[in-house]
């Protein structure tokens, strides 16, 4: 079986691209009349503001939000930020303490030709910062467990918004300040922060939701702006408690009727490529803003995003086609169905989770790896490309192993930093050196208690061929999987090595030091120390060029490696089938998969 590798062209199907002039401005747009796309999710659209824990639980929100939103920024399918000047700007004023000036372009707009502006920025600060919610709010006695929303009984004398908490804002603790022109807002953040360019962006609008909260009519958007900024700035807590009330539920979709589109048309408002015009049991549609004026104008006209959470329905949507793009889990049994209909491709990518081996440097179940030489000698029977037979390359034929504890297959700077930090050192086992190191260290017979999740066959079978090899060289690997898994990383005295996956890009900038710091908290849960990479985790988290990125990350690489930290194994591969319909549709490594550049999606060009 051979699957399309990601380069592979698309085939051509003809639709003629035809500008025309927005009524709404002067903005030529290139959308196609006619044109649609429909594209499966496996998870409902539930919400319009998927920045709440109810809008979180589901993927398939952010996903639509990326296109109905603004944002200074986005980042594409090799892990690059890529600056979106037009909507706006993003810029560091002051290093001590940190501020970072936010402007909105001029030109920036919701559907309802209202400007975005500082007023939805200061709101957004509001929303996901946490800091004007009432000090010691526990609001889990006030969700329905069968519905993850919040119930009737939910207090009215307390201002707590459920927003992205984590996202950096968390750390700007000083009510921003607002630019005289309206369009800027100041943020002064505590400590640095590795995210600011991406921590702030406009979700909801700020005159709707004065308009929702109060119930006043108001003459015109501004009036309600005006009064909105005076309750954050003024910490007014009756007005912010309503306002938070509404932000947390009045975006949640009614799952129990059969036409979900909310009546209240200005639930829909869209400062993105794309507006929401429907919402119905199947999924949602979107149609193109003829209000935005970004550079993110959209060719294709209709999107529709329909909810088919079984591999073998969403084969038949898309052999009927009712569907042109679709992912699936990467299974030999999807694949084989993916490539049985006609006029798709199907492609094989890797994803952003990673599969690694950690070492406990201290406090470990039995202490055996408290000396690097033992350490590098189990590394050296671990069967990497055994694993990587066994697991992925039956269905990503061209596979490679994972080489890197920093970077990611297809980012800047990978195969440059693979090619020198000590990788090829662990590309296949080593017996004889094994054998060799737990000699010098004088250990024999080392014992090697390894916590995994019991549940998974994948970790499964990674378990039973470690122990395997290992055996050659004498370690005995015993079973410290538990259900709770999870909850027994870095716990002291709880197992010896661990295989987990990691998604260290929800980590953002910061992930190296997260896991790899001496100090960190968060996630070194390998008690591993290094004030090197103390200090080089710290100057990645400050840079923003991609090569001092790359540069910097490769020299961390080299420092575990040396240390004999742990291995990287794999990254996680995924399925994406395309119609020869579509073009310019790459899936993303990172959480918006395929939506990322779905403004660039065009009508395959006729053969020849």
């Amino acid at each position: 079986m051979m699957l399309h590798p990601p380069t592979m062209a698309l085939r051509m199907a003809g639709a003629a691209v035809v500008a025309v002039l927005l009524l709404s401005g002067c903005t030529t747009s290139t959308v196609v009349e006619g044109s649609e796309v429909g594209v499966a999710v496996s998870e409902p659209f539930t919400s319009l503001n998927p920045a709440t824990s109810f809008g979180r639980s589901s993927a398939t929100n952010a996903d639509v939000a990326s296109l109905t939103g603004g944002a200074f920024g986005y980042f594409d399918d090799a892990y690059r930020f890529v600056e979106d000047h037009s909507f706006g700007t993003a810029e560091i004023v002051a290093e001590d303490p940190l501020t970072v000036r936010y402007q909105v372009a001029a030109d920036a707009r919701w559907s309802d030709g209202t400007p975005v502006d500082a007023a939805d920025l200061l709101l957004a600060w509001a929303a996901d910062s946490g800091v004007l919610n009432t000090p010691d709010f526990d609001d889990t006695d006030f969700i329905d467990p069968e519905t993850g929303r919040y119930t009737d009984e939910f207090p009215e004398d307390v201002v707590f918004f459920d927003g992205r908490i984590g996202g950096g804002l968390e750390h700007a603790t000083q009510t921003p300040q607002l630019g005289d022109d309206g369009r800027t807002l100041f943020v002064h953040f505590d400590e640095y922060v590795a995210t600011w360019q991406t921590a702030l962006a406009p979700g909801i609008p700020t005159h709707v939701l004065q308009v929702l909260a109060t119930g006043r009519d108001y003459e015109d958007a501004d009036s309600a702006k005006d009064d909105l900024v005076a309750a954050i700035v003024d910490r007014d807590a009756s007005t912010l408690g309503a306002l938070a009330r509404t932000w947390n539920d009045a975006y949640n979709i009614d799952e129990t009727a059969g036409d979900r589109t909310p009546d209240d048309a200005t639930l829909l408002l869209s400062a993105g490529p794309y507006v929401i015009t429907a919402i119905d049991v199947e999924g949602v549609t979107l149609d193109a803003n003829p209000e935005y004026r970004g550079d993110r104008r959209p060719t294709i006209e209709t999107i529709r995003v329909r909810f088919s959470p079984e591999p073998f329905e969403t084969v038949r949507l898309l052999t009927e086609g009712e569907i042109d793009i679709a992912t699936a889990p990467p299974t030999e049994e999807n694949a084989s169905a993916f490539l049985a209909v006609e006029g798709v491709s199907v492609v094989a990518g890797t994803d952003s989770r990673v599969e690694h081996l950690d070492l406990q440097f201290a406090d470990s179940r039995t202490g055996v790896f408290t000396d690097p030489l033992v350490r590098e000698a189990f590394l050296r029977v671990v069967p990497r490309q055994q694993i990587l037979d066994a697991l992925v390359t039956p269905v990503q034929p061209d596979a490679v192993l994972l080489d890197s504890f920093v970077l990611r297959p297809g980012a800047d700077g990978y195969a440059e930093a693979i090619s020198d930090n000590g990788s090829a050192e662990y590309v296949a086992t080593a017996v004889d050196e094994a054998i060799d190191l737990l000699a010098e260290a004088g250990v024999t017979a080392p014992t090697v208690c390894l916590l995994f999740d019991p549940a998974s066959e994948d970790r499964q079978e990674e378990f039973a061929l470690i122990r395997e090899s290992a055996a050659r060289a004498g370690f005995t690997v015993t079973d410290c999987s538990s259900s709770d898994w999870k909850g027994l990383l870095g716990v002291a005295g709880a197992y010896d090595a661990a295989l987990f996956a990691w998604d260290t890009t929800r980590l953002g900038p910061g992930a190296a030091g997260a896991i790899f710091r001496s100090d960190s908290a968060l996630a070194n849960f390998t008690r591993y120390s290094n004030p090197d990479v103390d200090t080089l985790v710290d100057l990645l988290t400050r840079a923003t060029d991609p090569g001092e990125q790359a540069r910097l990350s490769a020299e961390i690489d080299t420092h575990l490696f040396e240390d004999a930290y742990g291995l990287p194994l794999y990254a996680y591969p995924t399925l994406t089938a395309i119609s020869a319909d579509i073009q310019n549709v790459t899936r993303s490594p990172l959480a918006r998969g395929v939506f990322w550049n779905a403004w660039e999606w065009a009508p395959a060009e006729p053969a020849g």
